[in-house]
């Protein structure tokens, strides 16, 4: 029995949102991804502070998520809803 599914491993990767770096400790990626930063995450972002009479820009932090994800594929040769081919 050939398989006929070639599942293709995706590593998706995304950041969660720019934050003060002090309260950065205590962020989750969403369900289903893991953290691959540690502590305060990266500071590689600005956030930015409206006043009334000026913006204040400071350095923000990131964590950095990822997650693996299997994309069904048809073998080389198959093709279709059954990956069949010829």
């Amino acid at each position: 029995q050939m398989k006929k599914q070639c599942h293709q491993k995706l590593l998706i990767q995304m950041k969660t949102e720019c934050v003060p770096c002090s309260l950065n400790l205590e962020t989750q990626c969403p369900a289903g991804y893991t953290r691959i930063t540690n502590g305060t995450g990266i500071p590689n972002c600005r956030k930015y502070l409206e006043t009334k009479t000026h913006t204040l820009s400071f350095v923000g932090c990131r964590h950095h998520c990822v997650k693996d994800f299997e994309h069904p594929e048809c073998c080389q040769g198959r093709w279709g809803p059954d990956c069949m081919g010829k």
